[in-house]
Order: C-alpha cells, then sequence, then structure tokens
C-alpha cells in the first residue's frame, strides 16, 4: 500500500509557477517553456523529498505546463528536448522507486456538458493530462462525471456517450470518482458497467454523497473489480465533522481505520486529500 498527497509539499515547501493569458501574449510562448521547465524540475525536487521521507505516490498539479490546452499553445511541448530531459529524469525516479504518479484535472473538465463548447475544451484538457502522463509514465487521470443538469440519467447518458467517443489513450488512463454532491458511487458504478471505465472510489465524498442504505462493502467490492491494477482510492476528513465536505489539515485515524476494514486485506493505493498534505501522510503514519 501506498500513501500519497497533492501536487504540493508544505515541508520544502515546493515553488510552482503560473502565469496569466496576458502575460504570454506580451512574452511570448518562450516565457511558457521557461515556466515549465522550471515546474518540472520542481516535481523532480518534491520527487527525491518524497523518496528521502517514504513516500512514494504523488499527484502532480495540472498547471506545470501552462495554457497546455489552450489555443494559444503552438509550442510543441511534449517534443521539446528540454521537457524531454525533465520527464525522463521523473520518469526514471518513478521507475526506480516504484513510484506511483497520478493527476486530477479541473472542476471545469466537464465531458457531459450540454455544450459543445464545453466539451471540446474539457477533452482538450484531458489529451494535455494523458500526453504528460505518458511522458513520465504516469498511471491514473481521475474525472468527475461533472453537472445533472436538472436531469441526472440524461446528463449520466450523455457522459457515456461521450466517454465512449474519447481516444484510447485517454481511456486507459482515466479513473471515474465519486463526487461530493451529485454522482454517488453507485452511480460511477453504473457509469462504469456502461462504458467499462475504472472507478477510483471517494470515502470521504461518500459518506457525503450516497443513497440511503447503500451497501459501502459492496461498493468497494465492485470498484475493485473495475480495476486491472492495484485500485487507487482518495480520503479526507471533514473539517468540522464527517459529513462536512470541506477538506481538515489532516486525516484522523478513526477514518483511515474505516477505509482500510472496507479494503478487507486487498491492497489499493490511497491519495490523501489533507490540507496540509505531505505533513497528513506523515502525521498518520507516525500515528499508526
Amino acid at each position: 500500500m501506498k500513501l500519497g498527497y497533492a501536487c504540493i509539499n508544505m515541508s520544502m515547501p515546493s515553488k510552482f509557477r503560473t502565469c496569466r493569458l496576458r502575460t504570454v501574449e506580451e512574452q511570448g510562448l518562450g516565457k511558457v517553456k521557461e515556466i515549465a521547465v522550471h515546474n518540472l524540475a520542481e516535481v523532480i525536487r518534491v520527487l527525491e523529498w518524497n523518496i528521502e521521507h517514504g513516500i512514494f505516490f504523488f499527484r502532480m498539479s495540472s498547471d506545470l505546463i501552462p495554457f497546455a490546452s489552450h489555443p494559444i499553445m503552438t509550442w510543441d511541448w511534449q517534443r521539446d528536448a528540454d521537457i524531454l530531459a525533465l520527464t525522463a529524469e521523473i520518469g526514471r525516479l518513478r521507475e526506480l522507486h516504484d513510484m506511483r504518479l497520478s493527476m486530477h484535472p479541473g472542476q471545469y473538465t466537464i465531458i457531459n456538458s450540454p455544450r459543445a463548447d464545453v466539451v471540446e475544451k474539457a477533452i482538450a484538457e484531458l489529451t494535455y493530462h494523458q500526453q504528460l502522463l505518458d511522458l513520465v509514465g504516469g498511471t491514473d487521470m481521475i474525472l468527475h462525471i461533472g453537472g445533472a443538469y436538472g436531469d441526472k440519467k440524461t446528463a449520466s447518458e450523455r457522459f457515456i456517450r461521450k466517454y465512449n467517443g474519447l481516444s484510447e489513450d485517454i481511456k486507459r488512463l482515466l479513473r471515474l470518482e465519486n463526487d461530493d454532491k451529485t454522482y454517488t458511487a453507485n452511480d460511477v458504478l453504473g457509469i462504469a458497467r456502461a462504458t467499462g471505465a475504472t472507478v477510483c472510489f471517494d470515502i470521504h465524498h461518500h459518506i457525503c454523497n450516497h443513497e440511503e442504505n447503500a451497501d459501502v462493502a459492496q461498493i468497494v467490492s465492485d470498484v475493485f473489480k473495475t480495476w486491472e491494477t492495484t485500485p487507487k482510492m482518495h480520503i479526507s476528513s471533514g473539517k468540522t465533522g464527517s459529513t462536512d465536505r470541506s477538506h481538515h489539515d489532516l486525516i484522523h485515524k478513526e477514518d483511515f481505520d474505516r477505509l482500510i476494514g472496507l479494503l478487507a486485506g486487498r491492497d489499493a493505493d490511497i491519495m490523501f486529500e489533507a490540507k496540509r498534505k505531505e505533513q497528513s501522510v506523515l502525521a498518520l503514519r507516525e500515528e499508526l
């Protein structure tokens, strides 16, 4: 079992950079490359820190290559020699230390939107994530189903159609996650059965959003059946209580124990979605 955290390291601390579209328009795509090179070098620093502290699961930020899916991007970043050298080093560290690398496209990556322009942008964003994950040897790209738009059944059917139209390269990495407001774990499993997709189970989202009398043990068993490799799962603790959708700084041991109990001896890698990032992993590990 690998325990991981998302995007930034607060102990180092890591220092990732971004920029505004206006900056790119004024300074050109050379500025984007400068930031991308910096960000990928920073990923290497974070991974080296993780290795030193025995953490072998990490979610990379979606913003490593600024504007990668934007129409302004005419720089062929995935074939740039400097980018390839950095991603190769990330991949070398990943392979040498058996690390798991994932990404989670942002909340506006919605393929079940009724608006064609939103879907087009979402697919461009998924393509960028797939390209970067392939360069570093990453294995997981997490996606929520999206909105209900007043009719969850129709929105789910629209998601299924759009998912089936995605490239095989994207689907190879894509994992569908239950959310804390709209699509329950059973909803996502239904969509997975219709598409052959893999499901990432988030236990905090399940606590906040589930059907009455939902059988969580059966849900977790069904999630395992969607995976051909070690499953990836998410955990967080509510800020003020178990059903508070806001995340706590740390992961409470009782929440972790609950998930471990549901695994019933099966192996899974667990992403900590806590505000204190790597410190939540270290704290829980010490408590255990």
